[in-house]
């Protein structure tokens, strides 16, 4: 048996955080596998160093739409046994918001999930989303599949996830109806592993930069790790990074221990 530990991080621009340290930081921290989200670039854009760390077997999704949009990236030390990028609906895999990597213990999802703050249209885009995600992976758990989806889910699921719940309750991100899907996640057979692990308050992972709510520790808990219940046995640890710079978002963590 062995512990693989896995990070997932909204970097909100490789490139910037490349300027931040990014790349030391992934040499020091060595995880056997890093999922991040709104990398904000197309691969030609970047240098050796940064498309493919040394170590690390790199792939990434990009939109072709658009440079600065979106985009996800998943390093890993283990080289898949498949890797996928999106879920097969193309009105969401056009945007470039996930990789899908299958290791022989469980198949990881790097996603980044839809914001829903813009308009209307956009929220009900980042819903549709959600629909068309959980279907897709409920009918992987029906098969017996055993499931990792790690990524910015852009909603706080419960009070305790935000630090003033009252106030942003019309907010996309903390609306009622993108909290019931979070809802729906869990009573499908989903785990969040921070709260398995840990039940305590303030805990976050995303704060505005603007208000400079980092240092006030004013923030949101949007950033999770779900996994099937048939792989909670094996996860022996979820944890928040909070003091990992470099981003909005702050990396997080789980521990699990494979044969």
């Amino acid at each position: 048996m062995r512990d693989f530990r896995i990070l997932c991080w909204n970097v909100n621009g490789i490139r910037a955080a490349q300027g931040k340290g990014f790349l030391e930081w992934l040499q020091r921290d060595s995880p056997d596998i890093l999922c991040v989200q709104e990398t904000k670039a197309w691969p030609d854009q970047l240098d050796d160093q940064l498309r493919n760390p040394e170590g690390y077997h790199s792939y990434w999704d990009y939109t072709t739409e658009a440079k600065g949009y979106s985009g996800v990236a998943t390093f890993t030390k283990e080289e898949p046994i498949d890797v996928r990028r999106g879920f097969g609906v193309g009105q969401f895999d056009a945007e470039a918001r996930a990789v899908v990597t299958e290791y022989p213990a469980f198949t990881l999802f790097n996603v980044y999930f839809p914001n829903g703050k813009k308009n209307a249209e956009r929220l009900r885009y980042k819903l549709d989303f959600y629909d068309a995600f959980l279907e897709h992976i409920d009918n992987l758990r029906a098969q017996g599949r055993k499931l990792i989806v790690c990524g910015d889910y852009n909603t706080a699921h419960k009070d305790i996830d935000i630090a003033r719940p009252k106030e942003n309750e019309k907010v996309s991100g903390f609306l009622p109806i993108e909290r019931e899907w979070m809802d729906k996640l869990v009573s499908h057979g989903f785990v969040d592993t921070f709260r398995h692990f840990h039940d305590e308050p303030d805990q976050y992972t995303w704060w505005d930069m603007k208000t400079r709510a980092r240092e006030r520790n004013v923030g949101w808990r949007i950033d999770y790790f779900f996994v099937s219940d048939n792989l909670l046995p094996a996860v022996k640890d979820a944890f928040i990074m909070p003091d990992v710079m470099g981003s909005d978002h702050c990396p997080i963590g789980v521990v699990v221990e494979v044969g």
